[in-house]
C-alpha cells in the first residue's frame, strides 16, 4: 500500500479533476491525505480521502477579489509565500510523521511543490490548466493592465523569494516556483491533440484527459427546440448585467435556456424571467451539457473539457488571459466561435447551431480525450512515481 498526500489551491475548478483520481487510489487500498480547505471536503472524504484543512493559513482574501482572480500574478506569489510560510511548521512535521510516498500538488498550489522539495518526497504536477513551458507560455497573452500590475510587483515577488529562500526552500527566482521542466512528472488534464505545442512537452508529462465521475446513462427525452447553456464558472460570475444582456437577446427565440448565475446573485433579480429561461444560481454541468446544444462559456479549462468530452459546440466568451488562452485553442481548432460583443450574442448562438462543423470537430476531439484514460491513467502516473 502507497501512502500519497495532495495539495490543492482553495478552488472547484483545481480540485474537481483530483476527486475521480482519489477515489480510484483509494478503491484500490492506497492512503491518501489531502490538505484542502473546508468547501471541498465532503466532496474528498466521499472519494476516500483522510481530508487536512488548511483554512486558517490563507491570508485573508481582499475585497476585490473576483476583479483580481487570474489577473494579479503579483499577488498570487504573496499569497503562495504566505501560505506556505503559515503551513510549514505543521506540515513538515506531519508529513515527516506520514512518510509519504509521493506528493501530488496543483501546477498553481507552490506550496506543495515546495514541501516535496525541501522534504526529497517525489513529486508530482497536477495540471488542470494548459501544460506551462517557455512555449506555451507564449500563447497567454496579458492585458496591459496585467503587464502592469506584474512589473509595478516585481520587488514584492523578489521579496517573497528571499522569504523562501530563507526557510530553506530552493527558489533562486520566479521561474523556479512557477515553471516545470520536462524532467517534472506531470499529470495534464486534456489530451496532447487539445494542448499548445505538445511536442515541446516529455514523456513525463501525461495528458490523460478529462477527470470525469462516471454518470449512469439514462434514456434522454426528445427535445423540440435546441438547447443553450450559460455559464461564466464559479469564481468571476457576478455580472449580473451580462445575465441581463443574455436574457434579452434569446429571450424570445425558439430555444430553451439554461443558465448559472453563481452563488452571489438570486435569479428572482431578474424577473420577470421568460418562459424559455430556467436560471439557477448552481446546476448540474455534467448533467445539462449531456443535452445541451450550445454552451455559452467563459472558456474556464474545466468547462471547456467538459464541453468537449459531450460534444456541445461552444460560444467563447473568456474573462482573462488564462481563459482567453483556452478560447484561441478552441478557436484555432474550430471547436468554438469567439463573442465579438455582448451586442452580438444571438447571432453568434444561432450561428453555431447553424453551422453543424462545430458539432462535428467537437466531437472528434472528444474522442481524443475518452482514449486519454482519465482518472485511470492518471493513478497509474502516481504510483507510477511512489519511492
Amino acid at each position: 500500500m502507497s501512502k500519497i498526500v495532495f495539495f490543492c489551491i482553495p478552488a472547484w475548478g483545481h480540485t474537481n479533476p483530483t476527486v475521480e483520481v482519489v477515489r480510484r487510489l483509494t478503491s484500490r487500498g492506497h492512503q491518501v491525505r489531502y490538505y484542502s480547505f473546508a468547501p471541498f471536503r465532503e466532496k474528498l472524504e466521499e472519494a476516500g480521502a483522510e481530508v487536512v484543512l488548511c483554512d486558517g493559513a490563507l491570508p485573508p482574501a481582499p475585497p476585490d477579489l473576483d476583479r483580481k482572480v487570474g489577473k494579479d500574478f503579483t499577488a498570487l506569489v504573496k499569497m503562495v509565500t504566505d501560505t506556505t510560510l503559515a503551513l510549514e511548521e505543521k506540515v513538515c512535521r506531519e508529513l515527516e510523521a506520514f512518510r509519504p510516498d509521493v506528493i501530488v500538488s496543483d501546477s498553481v498550489c507552490f506550496w506543495g511543490k515546495l514541501f516535496a522539495g525541501k522534504l526529497g518526497v517525489p513529486y508530482v504536477c497536477s495540471t488542470t490548466t494548459f501544460a506551462f513551458n517557455q512555449y506555451s507560455a507564449q500563447r497567454m497573452k496579458p492585458t496591459k493592465g496585467e503587464m502592469i500590475r506584474s512589473l509595478l510587483g516585481m520587488p514584492r515577488v523578489g521579496r517573497c523569494m528571499a522569504l523562501l529562500r530563507r526557510d530553506g526552500y530552493p527558489v533562486h527566482n520566479l521561474l523556479d516556483l512557477i515553471q516545470n521542466d520536462n524532467e517534472t512528472d506531470t499529470i495534464v488534464y486534456t489530451s496532447r491533440a487539445f494542448q499548445p505545442v505538445a511536442e515541446t512537452f516529455s514523456d513525463r508529462y501525461v495528458f490523460v484527459g478529462p477527470s470525469l465521475p462516471v454518470r449512469k446513462s439514462e434514456e434522454q427525452p426528445a427535445k423540440t427546440r435546441p438547447l443553450v447553456y450559460i455559464s461564466l464558472g464559479t469564481v468571476m460570475n457576478q455580472q449580473a448585467d451580462f445575465y441581463r444582456t443574455c436574457i434579452s437577446a434569446l429571450g424570445k427565440e425558439p430555444l430553451d435556456v439554461v443558465m448559472s448565475v453563481g452563488e452571489g446573485i438570486d435569479p428572482a433579480s431578474f424577473a420577470p424571467i421568460p418562459e424559455n429561461f430556467q436560471i439557477e444560481r448552481r446546476v448540474n454541468q455534467l448533467e445539462i451539457l449531456s443535452k445541451a446544444d450550445v454552451f455559452l462559456t467563459h472558456c474556464g479549462m474545466n468547462s471547456a473539457n467538459e464541453a468537449i468530452w459531450y460534444g456541445v459546440p461552444t460560444v467563447l466568451n473568456p474573462q482573462q488571459s488564462e481563459e482567453a488562452a483556452v478560447a484561441d485553442r478552441m478557436e484555432e481548432l474550430g471547436l468554438g466561435l469567439r463573442l465579438k460583443d455582448r451586442s452580438n450574442i444571438r447571432e453568434a448562438v444561432f450561428q453555431v447551431l447553424a453551422n453543424s462543423e462545430y458539432r462535428e470537430r467537437t466531437r472528434r476531439m472528444g474522442e481524443t480525450f475518452r482514449a486519454a484514460g482519465g482518472a485511470e491513467r492518471a493513478a497509474e502516473k502516481i504510483l507510477a512515481c511512489c519511492l
